[in-house]
């Protein structure tokens, strides 16, 4: 599982990177990009501070500019890889409270999918949202990042 969820979140990583990328590279970004983004990396940030059982730095619905979304994106890979290094059994059930302050609980498991899967949602929104402005579309399919 370890392995799996490396491999994944090197994925994640290289996708969100592309978008970064694509973003500095163009002269303005949509609020729409911007707050999709924001999104990513606040969701991110959250959920593995609820793993680590910290305080969150940022907010959910936080607009960070374009300039910061690296670093940002950096810290959170950086957070999950230590998270999926240190995990001894991925069933481990996790306590948390949501941003309404309701208690859950989940597996570490399903909390680290929520990341990916959350992230590949929003990268689908903000491509709807680049083929509005004419960008061409990313190419960011796991075979081809594979190959």
């Amino acid at each position: 599982m370890k392995a799996f969820f490396n491999q994944i979140f090197d994925y994640n990583f290289y996708c969100n990177k592309k978008i970064i990328d694509q973003c500095i590279a163009m002269e303005t970004v949509s609020e729409e990009t911007i707050s999709l983004f924001s999104c990513i990396l606040n969701t991110h940030h959250i959920w593995n501070s609820r793993i680590l059982k910290v305080a969150p730095t940022y907010t959910l619905k936080q607009i960070h500019s374009v300039k910061e979304w690296g670093d940002i994106h950096y810290e959170n890979q950086r957070s999950s890889f230590e998270i999926t290094s240190n995990a001894d059994d991925f069933e481990d059930r996790i306590d948390y409270e949501n941003s309404e302050g309701r208690l859950f609980t989940n597996t570490l498991q399903d909390m680290l999918f929520h990341i990916i899967n959350f992230s590949t949602q929003h990268r689908g929104k903000i491509e709807v949202d680049f083929n509005k402005i004419g960008v061409d579309p990313l190419i960011l399919d796991f075979a081809l990042y594979k190959r």
